[in-house]
């Protein structure tokens, strides 16, 4: 049975990792029954609005937000798409997402909202800070007391967390200690053509 996030993977035709953990297991139905996308040769236009489908899906941003990450990245130094994917990766919800605090972004922003999070030892629920380096996440003493993080220990030593992250297990935290590094992660999209569609 495809439900609503793994029919979005059926149509792309690959693994968007929109229900975190069960993604990279055999269990994702996208491995247990494929899938076959044949709709004949894209126009450039598609390609680039189909790539910017999948960044907005993956991160949970809306149209007006993602627009709004693309202007801030034209400002940045450094290439624009290298720029705007540094911009999304560095969100909250995707921070505490990749420390393996929560099994996926859209939880993340749950469990956020619902004030579990400590940003820099303060008590944080705003989903789409964009976080710089330096920057400590942490969840607050009370709440690991909460189901959703019975055996959380456990399941953080499974997280393959990414380079410009340090996780902290002891003290069950993270802090990002560089700006991350998009060709190293791989990411199922191309930013390049999503600049190229804000671009026209």
């Amino acid at each position: 049975m495809w439900d609503a996030r793994c029919k979005k993977c059926r149509y792309f035709g690959e693994k968007l990792f929109l229900k975190g953990e069960k993604c990279f297991t055999p269990k994702c139905p996208l491995v247990r029954k494929g899938a076959k996308v044949s709709r004949g040769r894209y126009s450039g236009y598609k390609k680039q609005l189909i790539e910017k489908q999948k960044v907005k899906l993956i991160y949970g941003i809306r149209e007006r937000q993602l627009k709004r990450y693309f202007e801030e990245a034209l400002r940045k130094e450094v290439a624009t798409p290298q720029a705007l994917g540094q911009i999304l990766e560095l969100r909250m919800d995707n921070v505490v997402f990749r420390l393996g605090f929560a099994p996926s972004r859209s939880v993340a922003r749950q469990l956020i909202s619902h004030g579990h999070f400590l940003l820099n030892g303060k008590p944080h629920n705003i989903s789409s800070t964009i976080l710089k380096v330096g920057d400590i996440v942490s969840i607050k003493p009370n709440s690991l007391k909460k189901k959703i993080f019975q055996d959380l220990t456990e399941r953080i030593k499974k997280i393959n967390v990414p380079k410009y992250l340090h996780l902290d297990l002891k003290n069950i935290e993270g802090k990002v200690v560089s700006v991350p590094d998009m060709e190293e992660m791989r990411m199922p999209f191309d930013l390049r053509l999503v600049v190229e569609f804000y671009s026209r």
